[in-house]
């Protein structure tokens, strides 16, 4: 019987989950990045986590974070190199909800990271992806 899968932890959604040529005649092949490789991007590259950091407050291991993070990367320079969508969407998380509980398990809460983050994105998102 194969181990289950853990739910990583995300504070915060994308603002916009689409990215591409300008071009509308373009019929680009798409690219598809989950809303966890998103994450790991904004944490190592925006917020200037170590990878060690970003795997304490996923609640993954770092070799974990690296592979999703190299994945995250090899995506992001298949769209801009070579002009292919990028859609973010799906994959295994749980959203923050900024409880006690998160701040104490490392959640980006004492960060702020949550303060810039649209109110319309936590209705437009489930708590948890896949889940229904």
């Amino acid at each position: 019987m194969p181990r289950p899968r853990k739910w990583r932890s995300v504070c915060r959604m994308p603002g916009c989950s689409r990215f591409g040529p300008l071009d509308p005649a373009t019929e680009a092949e798409r690219i598809i990045m989950s809303v966890v490789e998103y994450e790991t991007i904004r944490l190592i590259d925006l917020e200037a986590l170590t990878q060690e950091e970003c795997a304490g407050q996923m609640n993954v291991a770092r070799t974990t974070v690296q592979g999703i993070y190299n994945n995250a990367r090899q995506k992001l320079a298949d769209s801009l190199v070579n002009g292919k969508e990028l859609f973010i969407e799906g994959g295994e998380y749980i959203l923050c909800d900024r409880s006690e509980s998160d701040r104490i398990s490392g959640c980006c809460y004492r960060r702020n990271c949550w303060r810039n983050q649209t109110p319309s994105n936590e209705t437009d998102h489930p708590k948890m992806e896949g889940s229904e």
